[in-house]
């Protein structure tokens, strides 16, 4: 039928619609790509059949349609017939070249994402996509060079955002990370890198293929771990001298171990530790060194000098035994010393950073190599130890400068001055001889006089501001920290002969008075100090007398800094164990010293820092004070010490006793008796390892408690204060006094029972007597405790009855108390009825005119009749107020007067004084 007559055939009037393709079905699809997976089958059958097997120009037009329909990317479901298909090609590949545009082309294809039907393909088929990357990597056997750059090429692009093709409606591309994912688990990494191998008469492929090794060593810690399986260190670093005419073959094998060293240092140094590796390294070093002079190539010398740094570290390296440290060493002597090594004679520096660099890195290099005996005899050989004590000099003291287009800057050689002092600290313990021969304690002691003087030249420093020689004077307290740690008297007596206490005291006390705020290198300064002068001053009596007043008042000045900044994370934890250090050793055994510290109240000092101080600082604080009471002026400081509640020294002994024992979970009742007389001493600890015996040579629980407590400690003081009549404790402070008193008794049966513990677990079976004596020892122990814990009831029997007693005298006082109030309010009460009831008033005036009557003389007293009648009249002589409420706030003091009948004749003056009322209250 023709459609042209069917138009025509239409009405004028009706509008003709545009034909617009219809949106394909989704369900033609799915018949679309089943369709697809039957010709993959197909083509699979048709490359394997035997009877097809040889069609080649079948295969090539039905390879190239296969392509042709999937050029928008592989689905992942069909990524298994692809990669069956892609080995079947690769297979052919030998005898039939022609197969190589295909084999090209589809890994191509491989650079574009993956596609899916469905979101959980990504899931469903992740083994395939393993499978189908690891296939990808072993078509690298190829030997055709195109195929092998294409593989190269895709596998980089996976790290690129390769943007999909127009795709058809039902499919997705897969996510961008997923395929990178899944890269890592299979073995594509690995299997590139074996392929180096065939590699070597395709150097361009070579060079792509090791900028793909890089991204894949820089992209992930699995695929490093993959590299390094297969030995890829050692390939690399193996195979980084070949001729290359771009060279950049040695800068890419370096990136490589690079990135392998970031993501796994130990396995990669074990890898270059052989001989071949150092070898090659040192290869590559010198040819950098000599022929370099790009920056370029300068950055890559500093590299590879990295490298073999971290190889160092290991001390199953070869570098000694190849010769490489020791063409290393005697770079590190140059310039500074003249050397006929061919090595250096024709070396020259352009003393820019990246040479900067190398000299720093070749002093640490030294630092690392330090621990192997060989390597101190080379230093020795090169006189190393010469060349970093010229470098640490200040610049005013270095030798005669050298022209100025030859020399290090100001700002280098103060790097370098720091690198070789930090390098001097660890040096110089393992070469004394040579640091002693070199006159290292003066070298030092002139930089520390340069340090604190004020007009050095320059001073930046790694830890300060211009100006500021703090970074110097730090690494140059650390060499003297470090040599004096070494106990060597020839050491101590060359610096004690410079007066080096006192040069060092006046730095830390002019650090002290300095207005800058202390920092975290301030305060390592100052504890390294007062760690010197401990170590000068701990074993001779004539230093102690040189450290002296001066030395004491610098150690009461850091005492009265207490320890509330103790946690404050900048070292202040660490300058209050050095200042109590210094105490123990610079004062402690000099009896001028020992004076003039109890004078400065040294005594309250300590015992303040120990009731401040957490508990780890206690132990040394105790044992300082413990060696201080050999003098006998101590006793009478400790004994009138009172902390601010009041608290007296020996109570506060008992308390952290008590503590300690809390802590050490030691069995007690609730008053701080002992609980159980078997264990009146045995700590939690202990008793957890009651069923171990200990080897001869390690010390046994019960030994070893002694120095891990206080408790030791504080029964010494006791026994230099005595036991009576000390003050401030009550009836608690009795009962753990009782204990402490018998603590080496205790503490002696506690070992011996632990003796024969031992020996039962040990299976020994002593002797008739020795069993006697152990049962004997440990019986007397335990008796001990029974009548200790005896001693305490009685104790607090004693305080039980005091505070009944004063119980009783309360509520005596309380009795009397409301027996005065009662008898108050009944003589209120008589005053109000007698003033508001006349009929009472009457009869207490007929009581008390009854009672004159009685008290009358008997008138037939010869006397009486000469005795006229007198009468009295009430005078009111004094008026006070008290502050009770009411009348009885009023007291009245009255006075009585006779008066005289009319007509009486005056008789003289009576000698009759007044005659005083008892006091009474009235009402206002």
């Amino acid at each position: 039928m023709d459609l042209s007559k069917v138009v025509h055939r239409r009405k004028p009037d009706i509008p003709v619609r545009l034909f617009r393709p219809r949106a394909p079905d989704k369900n033609q699809h799915i018949q679309e790509f089943s369709v697809k997976s039957l010709e993959l089958i197909k083509v699979i059958r048709l490359l394997e059949d035997p009877l097809t097997a040889n069609l080649k120009e079948r295969h090539l037009f039905v390879l190239k349609k296969l392509l042709k329909r999937n050029q928008i990317g592989f689905l992942l479901k069909d990524l298994t017939g692809i990669t069956k298909i892609l080995n079947i090609c690769a297979e052919k590949v030998t005898d039939h070249p022609e197969y190589v545009p295909v084999l090209c082309e589809a890994i191509q294809i491989c650079r574009l994402p993956f596609l899916k039907e469905k979101a959980s393909d990504e899931l469903n088929y992740a083994q395939d996509v393993i499978e189908f990357l690891s296939d990808m990597g072993c078509l690298m056997r190829v030997p055709d060079a195109e195929v092998r750059q294409h593989i190269v090429e895709s596998v980089k692009s996976f790290y690129s955002c390769v943007a999909p093709k127009q795709l058809l409606d039902g499919l997705q591309p897969t996510s961008p990370g997923y395929r990178l994912q899944l890269l890592e688990r299979s073995d594509l990494a690995q299997t590139l890198l074996l392929s180096m191998a065939a590699l070597d008469n395709q150097p361009a492929i070579k060079l792509q293929l090791l900028q793909t090794l890089q991204i894949l060593s820089s992209s992930s810690d699995m695929n490093c771990a993959l590299i390094l399986n297969a030995r890829g260190a050692e390939m690399i670093c193996l195979h980084m001298n070949e001729p290359d005419p771009s060279g950049q073959v040695l800068f890419r094998s370096t990136e490589i171990l690079w990135n392998l060293l970031e993501r796994g240092s130990e396995e990669v140094t074990a890898q270059l530790s052989s001989m071949e590796c150092v070898m090659s390294l040192k290869e590559a070093f010198f040819h950098q060194l000599m022929s370099g002079f790009r920056q370029s190539d300068l950055q890559l010398r500093n590299d590879l000098l990295v490298i073999t740094t971290l190889i160092g570290e290991n001390p199953n390296s070869l570098l000694i035994e190849s010769s490489f440290a020791k063409q290393l060493v005697v770079l590190v002597t140059f310039p500074e010393m003249k050397s006929h090594n061919p090595l250096v004679h024709n070396l020259k520096l352009t003393y820019n950073n990246e040479d900067l660099k190398m000299k720093k890195l070749l002093l640490n290099l030294l630092v690392l190599m330090s621990k192997d005996l060989a390597a101190l005899q080379l230093y020795k050989e090169e006189s190393v130890m010469l060349v970093l004590l010229t470098l640490a000099k200040p610049p005013a003291a270095s030798s005669e400068p050298r022209s100025a287009s030859r020399q290090w800057s100001s700002v280098q050689q103060e790097e370098l001055q720091l690198q070789a002092l930090a390098a001097l600290s660890t040096l110089a313990p393992l070469m004394l001889d040579d640091y002693m021969s070199c006159q290292g304690n003066a070298c030092l002691l002139l930089i520390l006089d340069w340090c604190v003087a004020q007009d050095a030249l320059f001073g930046q420093g790694d830890m300060g501001e211009r100006g500021s020689k703090k970074a110097q004077m730090r690494h140059c307290i650390r060499v003297l920290r470090s040599v004096t740690s070494l106990g060597e008297d020839s050491v101590h007596l060359d610096l004690c002969d410079q007066g080096t206490i006192n040069q060092l005291l006046g730095i830390l006390m002019q650090m002290e008075t300095s207005p800058d705020e202390e920092d975290v290198v301030t305060l390592e300064i100052k504890s390294d100090i007062q760690l010197i002068l401990s170590a000068l001053c701990e074993s001779d009596m004539h230093r102690k007398e040189l450290f002296g007043s001066e030395g004491v008042e610098m150690a009461v000045h850091f005492l009265k800094k207490g320890s509330h900044k103790f946690y404050s994370g900048l070292g202040h934890n660490k300058l209050i164990l050095s200042t109590v250090d210094c105490v123990w050793s610079c004062i402690v055994g000099c009896y001028t010293t020992e004076d003039y510290f109890l004078a400065k109240e040294g005594v309250s000092l300590l015992l303040d820092l120990l009731s401040s101080s957490p508990r780890c600082l206690r132990c040394n604080v105790l044992a300082t004070l413990l060696e201080l009471c050999d003098n006998a002026n101590t006793l009478s400081y400790i004994l009138s010490w009172r902390d601010s509640g009041g608290q007296t020294a020996p109570s506060f002994l008992l308390q952290l006793w008590r503590d300690e024992e809390e802590e050490l979970r030691v069995s007690r009742n609730q008053h701080g008796g002992i609980a159980d007389p078997q264990r009146p001493l045995l700590s939690h600890y202990q008793q957890e390892n009651t069923q171990r015996s200990f080897p001869a040579n390690v010390q046994s629980a019960a030994v070893l408690e002694l120095s891990e407590n206080l408790r030791s400690k504080i029964y010494s003081i006791f026994c230099k204060l005595g036991f009576q009549d000390l003050p401030g404790l009550s009836r608690k402070h009795h009962v753990t006094l009782s204990i402490v008193r018998r603590y080496l008794d205790f503490k002696v049966g506690e070992v011996w029972e632990e003796i024969s513990r031992e020996l039962s677990l040990d299976g020994v079976t002593p002797i008739t007597p020795d069993k006697e004596a152990l049962s004997t020892i440990c019986k007397i122990a335990e008796d001990t405790a029974r009548r200790v814990a005896a001693e305490q009831n009685r104790i607090l029997e004693l305080q039980e009855k005091e505070d009944i007693g004063e119980e009783e005298l309360m509520y005596t006082e309380i009795k009397s108390h409301w027996k005065q109030r009662d008898l108050t309010a009944k003589s209120w009460d008589s005053y109000v009825s007698k003033t508001s009831n006349y009929e009472i008033l009457k009869e207490v005036k007929a009581q008390r005119e009854k009672y004159l009557e009685s008290s009358r003389p008997d008138p037939k007293h010869e006397d009486a009749a000469v005795h006229l009648t007198e009468h009295f009249i009430g005078k009111v002589m004094s008026v006070e107020r008290t502050d009770a409420q009411g009348p009885a706030g009023v007291k009245l003091t009255l006075a009585r007067a006779p008066i005289k009948a009319a007509g009486q004749d005056e008789v003289g003056p009576t000698t009759q004084d007044p005659e005083y009322f008892s006091t009474v209250s009235v009402k206002e």
